[in-house]
């Protein structure tokens, strides 16, 4: 038998470039002060709870909750469960949108 020849893939990785809608979705994201006090906790505190994001934000549970469920929809941040409760983590999306939020407060 003959042996099949493999095909040569390149290990450069393929970038698309964003389209207007998924910047949209992401921008909307952070479009509330809250959302960005939220997006700076979990950013100092990778793998922080929703108990944790409380007490820094000095917020209300249920509407925090509702803020990182909107946060998650948009891909800025990542939800993983441990046990009963769940860990919040910035996404690489969110990281991106992090580091320009922080340029943009330093900038005068």
């Amino acid at each position: 038998m003959l042996a099949k020849k493999r095909k040569a893939y390149s290990i450069e990785k393929i970038v698309k470039p964003k389209t207007p809608l998924q910047m949209e979705r992401h921008m909307k994201g952070v479009a509330n002060y809250r959302r960005i006090e939220i997006l700076f906790a979990i950013s100092d505190n990778e793998g922080i709870t929703l108990d944790g994001i409380c007490q820094v934000v000095r917020g209300n549970n249920k509407t925090i909750s509702e803020h990182t469920k909107k946060l998650s929809q948009s891909g800025l941040i990542r939800k993983i469960r441990r046990g009963r409760g769940v860990s919040h983590s910035l996404s690489p999306y969110g990281k991106n949108v992090y580091k320009f939020l922080r340029a943009f407060s330093i900038q005068a």
